[in-house]
């Protein structure tokens, strides 16, 4: 009820309502249920989820031992990108440390695994397939993990952010945390602000306003030419466009974007759009886990058309070809990772066609 109040919605991507996936969860009648947090944190420019477990390792713990309450669960796992042994270190120490005092235990306690590199594993079934031994692919769903989640039991899988939120919550109350920010996202968002910037910046604010007023205030613009927020799969702004785009998860979406997990890459002059959207496309190839044809097909054939278009290689059709292939893509794809793989390219090649060879698309 508390998050209801809160309006806590999933800090990962997807965004989520929470409330709606632990009340799921809850309802499920199982002797077995998880709790697992997703700590593979991918997304270029982000790292929140590294600076709580090394900060304040016990507000994942907290988070963690509330949903197991709310739910019923006796388990719980931190998914750790493999790329943190730090933040390894530390959480094990905590875990620990929670152990001794009696607030983890047979009633409920929490162990980590380790990531093994793959992007598409920051996807909550694919992190199961691998939690559970076997290749980091998507699953078909339904059913969903709150029904059929860890070793076929009912599991709530969340960002280390989020359980982190929940901490404060149920410290401060959903009725405070709800009066914060707009009416339909609600609470603060925590920014990651890189790139062509002065200096990195992690700044948690509430919702509302426009990104440009939070660079202002925060970071800064000067030499920004474009930003990339919600990372590799978010859409593409060039910097003028920031003064109308609301900090909330409606405001990036309605803007052709995404606010994901609250990475904002900066650019600066030598941003080159083509060979950005290139290297994009490489990685999406690179990162499908080929369980479904749209993603592990559509890709590579996405990366040809993208290497042919704007240069003498390019054929009658290429480009109505793309946009026939964004379609497919993102309306049949398992997961966001091929749904959402021409987001970027598609903002773009709309916003700098120059860079690709032509004016409007044409």
């Amino acid at each position: 009820n508390e998050l209801e109040i809160a309006g806590l919605r999933g800090r990962g991507g997807a965004g989520f309502p929470t409330h709606f996936k632990w009340a799921a969860a809850a309802a499920e009648e199982s002797d077995v249920k998880y709790v697992v947090a997703n700590a593979d944190e991918g997304d270029a420019g982000t790292f929140i989820d590294r600076m709580i477990i090394e900060g304040d390792p016990h507000a994942l713990i907290e988070g963690m031992a509330i949903c197991g309450v709310a739910i019923g669960a006796r388990y719980g796992k931190v998914y750790l990108r493999s790329e943190y042994p730090n933040a390894e270190l530390i959480l094990e120490t905590a875990l620990q440390d929670a152990r001794d005092e009696g607030i983890l235990g047979d009633h409920f306690d929490i162990s980590i695994a380790l990531g093994a590199g793959s992007y598409v594993c920051g996807e909550e079934t694919a992190l199961l397939e691998s939690l559970e031994g076997r290749r980091g692919e998507v699953r078909a769903r339904p059913p969903y993990p709150t029904q059929s989640g860890l070793y076929g039991k009912p599991t709530i899988v969340n960002n280390v952010l989020t359980f982190a939120l929940v901490s404060a919550i149920l410290r401060e109350g959903g009725e405070l945390y709800g009066s914060l920010g707009t009416e339909r996202s609600k609470g603060t968002v925590v920014a990651q602000i890189v790139g062509a910037v002065k200096e990195p910046v992690c700044v948690e604010i509430p919702f509302g306003g426009t990104v440009a007023e939070m660079f202002r205030k925060h970071s800064d613009l000067e030499g920004v030419v474009a930003v990339q927020a919600g990372g590799p799969l978010g859409g593409v702004f060039a910097v003028e466009e920031l003064d109308s785009v609301e900090l909330s998860f409606e405001g990036l979406s309605e803007s052709g974007g995404l606010l994901g997990h609250g990475g904002f890459v900066c650019y600066d002059s030598e941003f080159d759009p083509r060979e950005e959207s290139i290297g994009w496309m490489k990685f999406f190839r690179d990162e499908s886990c080929g369980k479904c044809t749209p993603c592990r097909i559509g890709t590579q054939r996405a990366l040809e058309l993208l290497r042919r278009i704007g240069t003498e290689n390019e054929k009658i059709g290429d480009r109505q070809l793309l946009d026939d292939l964004d379609d497919v893509m993102s309306s049949t794809s398992l997961c966001a990772l091929g749904g959402l793989a021409m987001m970027p390219i598609r903002s773009t090649m709309k916003k700098w066609p120059a860079s690709f060879g032509g004016m409007n698309g044409e």
